[in-house]
């Protein structure tokens, strides 16, 4: 179920080319397009914590399913941009409810190992966004040469092909949840407003380390293909550098989980920070098709590293009574930022800024609050977590 969530949040990146010439559109219309996945992954995500405190949480991802069923369902039949953005958004809803409900479930399945539970979950997501390119292809090359009844365009297929696959994987999770012992830890749950006004600041901290970093990376990674164009690759080559980005997340999840269980976790983010501050400096200034390759690698792997090390952080320093309310506020908090990088980033460079000056200029800023954190680190003003 994570792997086609996730799924249906990354595969609007390498199809932003096609609704440019579907739809006659420019590169600030589409990248709203992707911005509004993200703005609608971010909206549920405070009703779906306040549902947890009323409803299980195997239940809510039962709900998300179906949604993306009807989403998906939607999107291919897409007529106009306008539908698209109900369409892009509609899939982002099944995204956010989804991960407020499982990542406390996933974590309180396994309490005695959570960061490599999460690791491991991140690592099915991350799948998701490896094969995103290569599926969107293979689908676009049969699409061409299929006449499929009310399918006008082979990007629509990809679609259909992602609500089929999510009724499927629906109706597997709900057999597994009647035959499996579920944990009762989130049973004292019952009080968003309490939680947050007794964890902000763990909450705060999540969403300013997630919040401004996934603004600069929903920036890179849905403009990668044109980015990889500008650098003079060839469109093909460029469209699948998408797939080491992520095929380079699949070790970051798995290793960062227990990387995460086993160093101070507060230290281990704010190096994972600088890191990607430095990798997306060093992307704006290198060319050919090899260093490229390279640099896209650590990038990848950097990014992706922060995600199950700043989840396991939060879930696990996150009480019992309050984890599924503050890890929804949080998630709200930090989705609304990063939603909006793609949408920046089109409109940067519709007004004549270049992809690089437009990341030069994120990384400096990004830097700046890495900077900051790092200060109030070492004045012991971010709460140290659990491991």
């Amino acid at each position: 179920m994570v792997l086609l969530v996730n799924l249906a949040r990354v595969v609007f990146a390498p199809l932003l080319g096609e609704f440019i010439v579907f739809f006659d559109v420019n590169r600030a219309t589409v990248g709203f397009v992707a911005t509004l996945v993200w703005l609608g992954s971010a909206s549920l995500r405070v009703p779906t914590g306040w549902l947890l405190t009323r409803i299980p949480r195997h239940r809510v991802v039962l709900g998300t399913g179906i949604v993306l069923v009807l989403a998906s369902a939607l999107t291919a039949s897409a007529r106009s941009i306008e539908m698209l953005m109900v369409g892009a958004a509609s899939m982002g809803l099944a995204s956010g409810a989804y991960f407020v409900a499982a990542n406390p479930l996933v974590s309180e399945l396994y309490p005695e190992r959570v960061g490599r539970a999460m690791g491991i979950h991140g690592t099915a997501s991350q799948l998701a966004a490896v094969g995103v390119a290569p599926f969107v292809t293979l689908v676009l090359a049969v699409g061409a040469d299929l006449d499929v009844p009310f399918i006008s365009a082979s990007w629509q297929l990809v679609f259909v092909c992602v609500g089929l696959a999510a009724a499927v994987v629906t109706v597997v999770l709900y057999l597994t949840a009647r035959s499996t012992e579920l944990p009762d830890a989130g049973a004292d749950d019952r009080d968003l407003l309490g939680a947050v006004r007794k964890e902000w600041r763990v909450i705060l901290t999540g969403v300013v380390i997630l919040g401004a970093t996934g603004f600069v990376w929903q920036g890179v990674f849905n403009f990668y293909e044109l980015y990889m164009t500008s650098k003079g690759l060839p469109q093909a080559t460029a469209r699948n550098m998408l797939t080491v980005v992520f095929g380079a997340g699949v070790p970051a999840f798995f290793l960062s989980g227990r990387l995460a269980d086993k160093l101070p976790r507060v230290p281990y983010i704010l190096g994972v920070l600088v890191a990607f501050v430095t990798s997306v400096l060093v992307l704006t200034q290198t060319r050919g098709l090899v260093p490229l390759l390279v640099v896209t690698a650590i990038l990848g792997y950097v990014i992706h590293s922060l995600f199950p090390a700043l989840d396991a952080y939060l879930l696990d320093t996150l009480p019992d009574e309050s984890r599924g309310s503050a890890y929804s506020v949080y998630s709200f908090g930090m989705m609304i930022f990063q939603a909006t990088g793609a949408g920046a980033v089109g409109y940067l460079t519709d007004i004549a800024y270049t992809f690089d000056q437009v990341f030069v200029g994120f990384a400096v800023g990004l830097g700046v609050i890495v900077a900051g954190l790092l200060v109030l680190q070492r004045a012991g003003r971010i709460p140290n977590g659990g491991a």
